[in-house]
């Protein structure tokens, strides 16, 4: 607990989110997915779906058996949270990804972190203000920033080996 507070006390100094803001993105974020992982349907098979919360936009990606289940997911989602952006990226598919894809995208999602830490040539540019959520090999980037910002960041994100797609959820600050 201590060093779980610790950690998301250093990433909220970076944030431009306020704390009340960082709080209720969690919240919220721990509700769908609770309410996701208690259906049985959803999760069967070792399919499984990522919830990410920034500013209020909800990120639903991973994979699902059917398109019933996606919508599922989606409505569970929309049933926990106010949001006036949701973004439904979950996949269908006849097979989920396996525990090594799943490792793939831990080790990718760090790669990607660390190529964000080379943007120099924009100053006052901060990389944790980067959310990066890697799931299926496709890079889902949040976070507040400007549209300069946006540009590099997808630049340098396209460039790191394994990364077959980018979608963009930034909320703009110009």
């Amino acid at each position: 607990m201590v060093a779980g507070g610790a950690v998301a006390g250093a990433s909220a100094v970076h944030d431009r989110r306020g704390t009340g803001t960082i709080v209720d993105d969690r919240k919220i974020q721990l509700t769908i997915l609770d309410n996701i992982n208690r259906d049985k349907d959803l999760v069967r098979g070792n399919y499984r779906v990522k919830v990410v919360v920034f500013n209020g936009t909800v990120l639903l990606c991973g994979q699902a058996s059917t398109p019933a289940l996606r919508q599922r997911a989606e409505d569970i989602a929309k049933a926990n949270s106010d949001s006036a952006r949701m973004i439904n990226e979950i996949v269908v598919v006849d097979e989920p990804e396996g525990f090594w894809r799943r490792r793939q995208d831990n080790a990718m999602s760090i790669r990607v972190r660390t190529a964000l830490l080379d943007i120099t040539s924009m100053p006052g540019f901060d990389a944790s203000r980067v959310n990066v959520t890697m799931c299926n090999g496709t890079a889902f980037l949040m976070g507040s920033v400007s549209h300069e910002a946006a540009e590099a960041v997808v630049q340098i994100v396209r460039d790191v080996n394994g990364v077959d797609k980018v979608v963009k959820v930034f909320e703009y600050t110009d």
